[in-house]
């Protein structure tokens, strides 16, 4: 197979502005003319091996970056935009999707911005008691979709607050675990931390300063909210300074941005970065031995595997996802091509709703896209309880994969066959934009096929894509 092209001009040009260097400047230090830049710049010619060694030797730059923007993510988010039937007369060829996201990503943004406004209109619409009553209503993204994609186009990395949660697991004299670090911290700014079994997961009165847990949640839910509020009072500068940044458009999306940095501080301090990187390296990601390993649920630690994206010691790019019963997206996250629904749920194909039909066991799966990557995805019930009798049980599944040539790191791919075609298992990501035409589990027609229909035959499929 010819090796693939690499056009990153998006990415050349903001490293060249990053730096303030002239085009003619930055064509110098890079050792090519000012012609082959401003093409390389502008997506006319491929980034050239010469320029990817001038960036790693001349700036240091990570050159694995160059080949892991949002152009991806952004192709994938306006093929499932472009899904919606209002642009079943207009929608562009995949080529042009491709090209716009990698020359213009800030037209990109903007177009999911415009889609998503028109979405929640024709919701409202949908919805016309609870429009009308509702006064002011305004055409902005919804705060958890906000909050969503800031952290899906931060790649789900966050240097300093990772940095400051990593220097913050340096246990100090007498901390004998993270645990007792965090009660030594909040005890230092004159916190108390009590249990109780009547009590929420975690209740902060900081009029009476006291910290309050539920006795019932298990010892690895207790550390994490221990941690979440170490970092709601001891890191709230680093937190505001980085909401700063993000400038969200309501104070609703940054209240749960904020909320989402102190969860992110607290799952990088009960597993920090170099020390999990090392220990995933030395199990083979095994879950369980990393989970017993840091103290951590299942559920925590294939969440933390997803975010090992540190520029110079990124480990094995993992996609991750939860869903509930109803097939419902409630956490996602993707540092490979694999990019989940936006809107709606996962493929019914997908190894992660089967995962509630075996509870405790982890299920593998060879998995292929219409792109024709491939695939290994485990998945697993993280059912929790509510701590007695009676309580109602939340019900999710995970799943946690990455690409097979990863495999190799997996404990999980062992005695799997990759060499066998029949072997993989063909999964898509909404049916608005799978391309396949012989799937038996396909709810909707896709966009960009044309539908036969012949009343005296019916297959598994009412019609016939053309």
């Amino acid at each position: 197979m010819a090796p693939q092209k690499l056009y990153a001009g998006a990415k050349l040009r903001d490293i060249r502005t990053r730096l303030g260097l002239t085009q003619k400047d930055f064509a110098s230090k890079l050792g090519v003319s000012l012609p082959y830049l401003n093409q390389m710049e502008n997506n006319n010619r491929p980034v050239s091996t010469t320029v990817v060694l001038a960036l790693a030797q001349e700036f240091g730059f990570d050159v694995t970056e160059l080949g892991q923007g949002d152009s991806e993510r952004l192709v994938s988010d306006m093929r499932e935009a472009l899904a919606d039937p209002v642009f079943a007369e207009a929608a562009p060829q995949l080529a042009d999707l491709r090209l716009t996201a990698s020359n213009a990503p800030a037209l990109a943004r903007a177009f999911l911005t415009l889609h998503r406004a028109y979405r929640q209109t024709h919701e409202r619409l949908a919805s016309l008691d609870e429009a009308l009553g509702r006064e002011g209503a305004q055409l902005q993204p919804s705060p958890w979709e906000e909050v969503r994609d800031f952290f899906h186009y931060c790649d789900n990395y966050i240097d300093p607050v990772d940095r400051a949660a990593e220097n913050f697991a340096q246990l100090k004299g007498g901390e004998s675990d993270i645990r007792a670090a965090a009660i030594n911290r909040l005890s230092q700014s004159g916190i108390a931390v009590r249990k109780a079994r009547e009590a929420p997961l975690r209740s902060f009165d900081a009029e009476r300063q006291e910290l309050t847990l539920s006795s019932l949640a298990p010892l690895e839910t207790q550390t994490f909210q221990l941690l979440v509020q170490v970092a709601l009072l001891r890191q709230n500068q680093l937190l505001d300074a980085t909401l700063d940044l993000a400038r969200f458009q309501s104070d609703e999306a940054r209240a749960i941005a904020k909320l989402g940095l102190a969860n992110y501080f607290a799952g990088a301090a009960m597993m920090p970065y170099k020390a999990f990187l090392e220990a995933a390296q030395d199990t083979r990601h095994d879950l369980e031995l990393l989970a017993a390993r840091f103290g951590a649920s299942i559920e925590q630690v294939a969440h933390r595997l997803s975010t090992l994206q540190r520029p110079g010691a990124k480990g094995v790019p993992f996609f991750f996802v939860r869903v509930d019963q109803a097939g419902t997206i409630t956490k996602r996250h993707s540092a490979t091509r694999l990019q989940f629904a936006r809107f709606g749920g996962a493929c019914p194909l997908w190894n992660v709703h089967r995962a509630f039909e075996t509870p405790g066991r982890f299920l593998r799966q060879l998995a292929e896209t219409p792109d024709g990557v491939r695939y290994i995805s485990l998945a697993r019930d993280v059912s929790k309880t509510g701590g007695h009798f009676g309580a109602p049980v939340r019900r999710y599944a995970i799943a946690l994969g990455c690409e097979v040539r990863h495999g190799a790191g997996l404990v999980y791919a062992d005695d799997l066959d990759f060499t066998r075609a029949s072997a993989f298992e063909p999964i898509g990501i909404s049916c608005r934009i799978c391309e396949r035409t012989g799937c038996h589990q396909r709810s909707v027609p896709p966009l960009e096929k044309r539908l036969s229909i012949n009343p005296s035959r019916r297959d598994t499929l009412p019609y016939k894509l053309e």
